[in-house]
């Protein structure tokens, strides 16, 4: 064994950088009054003697723990395989890192989850969270809610409570889809599907409108359900052709759906985009550059939204900040064309 060098203290950086124990205190913990030369020497101080403030402590006295929650409404299966999470959370983590700040992340199999979710932000072990892929009858708001810890949601609220403060960041997604379904009418096509996401979210609705915006409520055999999976678009698209095998062109609600689709097309022999025309939503290049053929999609800017996140709750948390509150943001989308559509 080896022996433990002991850790630096309060003290040791306090008689390096020649001042105070209270200075050393207000500096490592973000405290005001302190002049910038003697900022400077204790940080100098710092760095030298590899002092590591020690979070127990620090917690007493600046009542944070640097901790944010990442709350995804997902069992881990869906999380795990589909990228658009891994973008999301890839900008939380850039954002929270930034700012030295931890990221617990929470994953719910199934409404039993729910309560200890709740309990967990209730007991005080981070600062903030940020949720998102929240489904209408989630009991996760009212939750978060009794637990009083400030939060950021991902994609725009679908449940009515009389909250009128709460905090989001979304795209465009009934813009987007208007664009989207708009290109296919102005490739001359006449018979243009939809395949929804879950239409227990926001996001699914709002693309579901956007068609709706361009094509009207037309003809109910064109608009099939699906969940946001490949397999839901394999499924989603063989009941479509059966219904409509005249059927020129499909939206899917995003790019995961369009590549299952895809698939079927392709086992039942219709040439894309000459027979079918395909657009997705996301444009995550794991999959829109690799389906055969690449993939028109609109696109969002994922790892944008959860940098933005972070950003809002981060910039709610800072009592600097004050009377500067955060506003929801409804980031724009485009139209990335390539050979499906």
């Amino acid at each position: 064994m080896t022996d433990t060098a002991p850790r630096p203290t309060l003290e040791a950086v306090a008689a390096r950088a020649g001042v105070s124990r209270a200075t050393v205190s207000r500096v490592v913990n973000g405290g005001d009054g302190v002049r910038e030369p003697l900022v400077e020497r204790v940080r100098r101080a710092v760095e030298e003697l590899g002092y590591v403030p020690n979070q127990a402590a620090r917690s007493l006295v600046t009542r944070r723990h640097d901790a944010i929650a990442v709350v995804v409404a997902e069992p881990e299966t869906r999380v795990f395989a589909d990228p658009f999470f891994g973008l999301q959370l890839r900008g939380i983590s850039k954002e929270l890192t930034a700012h030295d700040n931890q990221l617990v992340l929470l994953l719910t199999e199934g409404r039993d989850d729910h309560a200890r979710v709740g309990r967990y932000l209730a007991g005080g072990h981070v600062d903030g969270a940020l949720v998102f892929s929240l489904h209408f009858d989630d009991l996760l708001p009212g939750l978060i809610q009794r637990a009083g810890v400030p939060t950021v949601f991902g994609g725009r609220p679908g449940w009515s409570d009389g909250t009128t403060d709460v905090v989001y960041v979304d795209s465009d997604n009934r813009g987007g889809a208007r664009e989207a379904v708009r290109h296919l009418v102005g490739l001359g096509r006449t018979r243009v599907a939809h395949i929804t996401g879950a239409l227990d979210q926001t996001s699914a609705v709002d693309r579901l409108d956007g068609y709706k915006d361009v094509m009207g409520d037309g003809d109910p055999d064109l608009v099939v359900q699906g969940d946001f999976t490949p397999a839901g678009g394999e499924r989603a698209m063989r009941e479509l052709l059966d219904r409509r095998p005249d059927v020129d062109a499909v939206f899917a609600a995003n790019d995961l759906t369009a590549s299952g689709g895809l698939r079927v097309l392709r086992e039942r022999g219709r040439r894309v985009p000459e027979d079918v025309a395909v657009i997705g939503f996301d444009d995550m290049l794991p999959v829109a550059e690799q389906t055969d053929p690449p993939l028109t999609t609109v696109r969002q800017d994922i790892e944008e939204m959860g940098r933005l996140m972070a950003r809002l709750l981060l910039r709610g948390l800072d009592p600097r900040g004050a009377g500067a509150a955060p506003a929801a943001v409804v980031l724009p989308t485009t139209l990335v064309r390539r050979a499906s559509a």
